[in-house]
């Protein structure tokens, strides 16, 4: 059995508690459209049994809780900086509701797409410093 390192277990733990912090669930309920809305802005097939639709805050389109993702503004990791140790990681983890948008999952994937590529510019650039 491959065994994880724990700085890598903590993450993962603190992620997963994080899916249960008060302000990422007030974000949620600040983003929320009624059925009506939805109706009006088709994204995918109306079910009787879901009751949660949300808007997009990129594109403006409603979706259902599982077309979107409770997106951090600012990235939990800094692209710029990395890693700077669990104390800053769990301060942005665990923002206040502002620092969380709602985005629909194809916004999403384009922004964490941007954020991985500003992130290898970041450490190509640190690799060249460092030949210097």
């Amino acid at each position: 059995m491959k065994s994880i390192d724990l700085k890598t277990w903590v993450i993962w733990a603190l992620r997963k508690a994080s899916y249960r912090w008060p302000a990422r669930q007030a974000a949620l309920r600040t983003a929320s459209a009624t059925k009506e809305d939805y109706r009006e802005f088709p994204g995918e097939k109306v079910s009787k049994l879901v009751r949660n639709f949300y808007f997009c805050k990129y594109c403006g389109q409603v979706f259902s809780r599982k077309g979107v993702s409770v997106d951090h503004i600012q990235p939990v990791v800094d692209p710029k900086k990395g890693w700077q140790g669990f104390d800053e990681y769990i301060r942005r983890l665990f923002c206040e509701k502002d620092g969380f948008q709602i985005l629909c999952g194809e916004c999403h994937d384009a922004k964490t797409a941007r954020e991985n590529k500003n992130r290898k510019r970041g450490k190509r650039g640190k690799d060249h410093s460092d030949r210097r």
